[in-house]
């Protein structure tokens, strides 16, 4: 059932979908925002693995 779930005439459809909804006009403002949002995603993710490898230096109470 989902085997051919995504096929490249689905894509086409979608993006011309896309192009009817949001206007031509609004489409690169939206990709830019998109690409913003993954790059912060992306760095703070990064981040986040950063800081779970380094050693703690905290000194647990007994």
């Amino acid at each position: 059932m989902l085997r051919n779930a995504m096929e490249p005439w689905h894509l086409v459809v979608l993006l011309v979908v896309c192009l009817l909804v949001f206007g031509s006009k609004k489409l690169p403002d939206m990709a830019r925002s998109l690409g913003k949002s993954a790059r912060i995603l992306k760095s703070e993710a990064k981040a986040m693995r950063a800081e779970d490898q380094t050693p703690s230096t905290e000194v647990t109470p007994r």
